[in-house]
């Protein structure tokens, strides 16, 4: 008897470069079972894509920049994928991303993601995990389990994306000034995230911050 299901798995795709959803579509429907209902460049955009179409699986990447206002906090990855999971249920969400730190790993899983894979792998390893996420089994790719192995029980409190942005801008030393033009928003606007970090990570300055956001496995250090 023949593995490929009666009715295809049913996929949309959510990446903000244009080639890679392009490159991904023409894999998966050249994998028998498989079907491409659906891609966007944006994270708002796949949560109501996701709504409508009901797809089984949404394959995530973490790193979004096309949508939402830059002056605001705007839906990534991370976000979107809490949010799809939370408003449609009968949907999977796996990650598929250039990125494997252990801090992205452990915040797409806390988010509700069923699988977590690079882009760099092979196709195959990506095909099991969407057959695993509809099976209701997690799909991780080596460089996933590796970072998750004594991993410490996840933060009560979790940063914002553009929070992390902003701690990330911090750990490369960057002033307020400079991190304000890295994110196209005011310094006024910079130093009011600064006040929400802080308030959230329990720390009182830019070093300590960092450290903490590490220790939490919300920034890698490499």
């Amino acid at each position: 008897m023949s593995d490929i299901p009666d009715v295809p798995v049913r996929i949309l795709i959510v990446d903000d470069h244009v080639v890679v959803r392009a490159g991904l579509r023409a894999l998966l429907e050249g994998e028998p079972g498989f079907e491409v209902v659906g891609e966007t460049g944006d994270g708002d955009a796949a949560v109501h894509l996701t709504a409508r179409l009901r797809p089984d699986v949404v394959l995530m990447d973490l790193r979004l920049t096309d949508g939402g206002d830059r002056d605001h906090d705007g839906v990534g990855g991370i976000e979107a994928t809490r949010r799809i999971v939370a408003r449609t249920p009968g949907t999977q969400v796996v990650v598929l991303t250039s990125h494997a730190t252990r801090g992205d790993v452990v915040r797409a899983l806390d988010a509700g993601a069923r699988g977590y894979i690079l882009k760099a792998g092979p196709p195959e390893e990506l095909f099991r995990a969407v057959r695993a996420a509809v099976a209701g089994d997690m799909g991780l790719a080596p460089q996933a389990t590796a970072h998750l192995l004594g991993r410490p029980a996840a933060p009560e409190l979790v940063l914002s994306e553009r929070e992390l942005e902003v701690v990330r801008l911090l750990a490369q030393g960057h002033s307020n000034r400079t991190i304000a033009a890295a994110l196209r928003v005011t310094e006024a606007t910079v130093k009011t995230h600064l006040v929400r970090i802080y308030r959230k990570l329990g720390t009182e300055n830019r070093a300590s911050t960092v450290s903490e956001a590490v220790r939490r496995g919300l920034l890698d250090i490499c």
